[in-house]
Parts: C-alpha cells; structure tokens; sequence
C-alpha cells in the first residue's frame, strides 16, 4: 500500500520563477490505521526503548489526578467507527450510547501527590532510513522518539504543552521494554494517539509566503487576492443568472474551491518531517537555538489533521475513495491546541541541543 499525493493544481514556479530559488522537500508521514510494531517507524504504535533505561516522566508540578483512561478513549473510538461504518448510517445504538456516556466518565486517582512523576505518552518514533527529511541526529542516532505529557498544564501560563524528544542508536537496543509505564489518566483526549503505521513520501515545498523576500511576497498576495476577487465575482454572476427561475432550476453547484498560494501550493497538511512551518495563526517568530544561537529548523510536525476544508486538494490518491475511517483526514486522532498543529525545530549545529516548539 502507497499514499500518493495529488499533482498540484497550478505550476506555482511557472507563476513566480523566482521561487525556485527557495524550492525544499518535506516527507508527507501519511498515518493510517494498523499494527506497526516496535521496528516501524509509527504514531501510537509500540515503542524501540531499552528495558534498562527509565522511561520519560513529567516531573512540573500540576493536578494530574483526574481524568480519562487511555483504554477508554480507545473503545470510545472503536465504538464509534464501527457505529459511522454500519448501513444505514444510524449512529450508536441506545446500548452503544450508554457505555459511552461510562467510558467518558473522568476517574480520580487514589494516593500521589501533583509532585509526583507522570509517566509521559509516547507519540511517535521515525527511523532516519524511513524519511529522507529527517536530519541525523547527534553520534549516529538513527531513530527518534517523541513523548509529552498528557496534561495541558505547563509553561509560564500553566496551559502549555511538555514534549520530550530523544534520538538513540536502534541497533544497540538489546532488550525491548516490553510493558511502558503509562498515566492512570490523561488530561486531554487529544494526546492519546491511535496505533497507525505510515506510508511516507517526499514532496516538494516551498517556504511560508510571509517569509519570503518582500518583493514576491507581495506579488503572491496580490495573485492570492486577485484570484479570491475572480471567485467572489463569479458567484455573484451566477447567483444573479437565477433570475426568476423556479428553485428546481438553480444550478446548486458548492463553489468552486479557490486554488492558493498557502494551502495549496506551498506546505502540505498532516504530520511530516522537514520542510518549512507554517505560521498561519500568528506572525512568523524567530526559532533561534537557545544553547547556540543559531537558526533552527524545522524537525516534526504533529497535524489535527490530514487536511482540511482549505486543504482538499492534498488528499493522497488512493484515499479519496475509501470508505469511513480509512479514508478520514484524523487517522491519530490526536488534536493539537484547538485543532491545530505542532512545529518542532531542531539545531542544526548540534542536534543534541535542546529542542523548541510552536503551535499554529
């Protein structure tokens, strides 16, 4: 099985030669639902880590003794998929609907102390032999593993995320922890990923519009805006071509989708590695490392989603006609922030440097 992404709408280097210039490739992770195990790359699925080494804990003081089961947010999951995929679609039975309202029910953790360390999640690992965009980490480390904490409940406004990210050389893994250490609870549904394996594939890209040179940054706005004016004038013509015409001669065609510069034509959606951030719900801000100064890099980035209503036209090839779940754009069902995603940047003087992050 392959995923392949779509050809692009519109030659953007065609459009605006001088990006050529800034051209880059980012590997697309393309998560799905299934059964990786400890020698795939994956998201949610089983862990490469040594038994003799301690498992990643949070050790920030928060109120992290109430919440969910990660075992019950799985069947919460399981049960409704199998509720959407039944013919006809009628939702969860009146049974289905009673354990679910049990399932969602928070539990309180007896004993322990907000001092206490939490187990942390892990997310994600990715071989470098995998993702042909995934920089090398320091002394040879082939594999990269992403853990947090399942509580939103750090930082200076007590509401941020706590990742940690650890490289490691895979083949002196001799024994494999074969039962992580996991939260009696979790703060948040989101950071709880389904078991998906991944069918990575490089596509190129092309930097975020707002930095760019200011030359052909504006130039690529005012073709953004010009093209957002042809659209608008063209519902309008057809809206007004109605006329008098009785309702069953309306042409109810949605409108047409508006190809663009950011959504289209220069990051692609979903979980991925290098390439360019997206700074679309703030202004670009400096990743500058914080042990050596120098400018970072984009490493990983945890998407809500595989694409959106404003990114349609990246859904791979052989998705588009599947069924249910496994043609969803939320195979992890992980949620970033308020279903956004997650930049995290790496030195590329010393990938050993501690790490940063954004959420767009």
């Amino acid at each position: 099985m392959t995923r392949t992404t779509p050809p692009r709408p519109l030659d953007v280097e065609a459009l605006f030669p001088d990006l050529a210039a800034y051209r880059g490739t980012t590997t697309r992770l393309h998560p799905c639902p299934g059964t990786p195990g400890v020698a795939d790359s994956s998201v949610g699925g089983p862990l490469l880590w040594p038994a003799d080494e301690p498992w990643p804990v949070c050790r920030e003081a928060h109120g992290w003794g109430r919440g969910r089961r990660i075992a019950d947010i799985h069947r919460e999951r399981q049960i409704l998929t199998e509720a959407w995929a039944r013919e006809p679609d009628s939702g969860p039975t009146e049974a289905e609907r009673s354990l679910l309202t049990e399932l969602r029910r928070r539990h309180r953790v007896a004993g322990g102390t907000d001092t206490d360390p939490l187990p942390m999640i892990g997310v994600a690992q990715l071989y470098r032999r995998d993702l042909p965009d995934l920089p090398a980490g320091s002394d040879g480390c082939d594999l990269l593993q992403v853990f947090w904490c399942p509580f939103d409940a750090h930082g200076p406004t007590g509401y941020g995320m706590s990742l940690d990210l650890r490289w490691r050389r895979s083949w002196e893994v001799a024994e494999v922890l074969a039962e992580p250490p996991q939260p009696e609870v979790v703060g948040f549904d989101g950071y709880v990923a389904e078991p998906c394996v991944l069918f990575p594939e490089q596509v190129v890209t092309y930097p975020f519009a707002g930095l760019l040179p200011e030359d052909l940054r504006a130039r690529i706005y005012a073709w953004d805006e010009a093209r957002e004016e042809e659209a608008e004038e063209a519902e309008e013509a057809r809206r007004a071509a109605r006329g008098s015409a009785p309702p069953e001669d309306w042409d109810e065609a949605p409108p047409e989708h508006v190809v663009g510069y950011q959504y289209d034509l220069s990051i692609p959606p979903g979980w991925r590695v290098g390439g360019f951030a997206s700074w679309h719900s703030t202004d670009p801000a400096p990743m500058d490392c914080r042990a050596c100064a120098a400018p970072m890099e984009l490493l990983l980035t945890v998407d809500s989603s595989e694409w959106d209503g404003g990114s349609h036209s990246w859904i791979p090839v052989e998705v588009q006609s599947l069924p249910g779940r496994l043609g969803g754009s939320t195979p992890t069902e992980v949620t970033v922030g308020r279903w956004g995603e997650l930049n995290v940047f790496a030195c590329p003087a010393d990938p050993g440097h501690p790490h940063r992050w954004s959420i767009q």
